[in-house]
């Protein structure tokens, strides 16, 4: 499956969540999330990712291993994406870096998760900080099909205008990018 997903940087975040919240009940999430690549930094040139998140929620906690895929969308960054739950966080971390991969970086977000429908799909909608980098973001995504992508893209950006983010708002900046920028500074 594809996850179709569009970024955008919130202007108004109050007014975005006060929309959400009438869309769906908010779920509150700390994502914890570790990135890992092989030496030869191989997973990040060809546009792939390796992830190990793990995610704290009021009432659980639970552990995510992820692969993303090469985007198939360049304007959206869509990408191919499998992921897993997985019983024991420290096992995954240390098979990962048994299989010789290293983790790049770990960081935090503060996440305000909404499921809805919308436009006959499935989506997700995240309201997010990152401690670590200014601003608030919004991510809408659904999985499709990968010829789906398009359509599903559309469906995302009219989704997006009901909450006030218009294209201006889209960004492709990514939060491992972001962060390791600003912990250079």
């Amino acid at each position: 499956m594809i996850e179709a997903e569009l970024k955008a940087r919130v202007q108004a975040p109050e007014a975005v969540m006060r929309q959400l919240d009438q869309r769906a009940p908010a779920q509150i999430e700390v994502y914890r999330d570790t990135y890992y690549d092989r030496p030869d930094g191989s997973l990040d040139q060809a546009d792939q990712e390796l992830r190990v998140r793990t995610v704290h929620g009021a009432d659980s906690t639970r552990t995510v291993l992820t692969f993303k895929g090469a985007a198939v969308d360049e304007a959206s960054g869509s990408k191919p994406e499998h992921e897993t739950v997985v019983a024991d966080a420290d096992e995954a971390h240390a098979i990962l870096r048994g299989l010789g991969h290293a983790p790049v970086i770990a960081f935090e977000k503060r996440c305000r998760n909404y499921s809805f429908e919308a436009r006959g799909r499935q989506m997700l909608a995240t309201l997010l900080r990152v401690p670590e980098i200014d601003g608030t973001f919004l991510e809408v995504e659904t999985l499709v099909a990968e010829g789906d992508v398009p359509a599903a893209l559309a469906d995302i950006r009219v989704t997006l205008e009901e909450l006030g983010i218009g294209p201006d708002d889209l960004t492709r900046e990514t939060y491992s990018g972001a962060v390791a920028a600003q912990r250079k500074r």
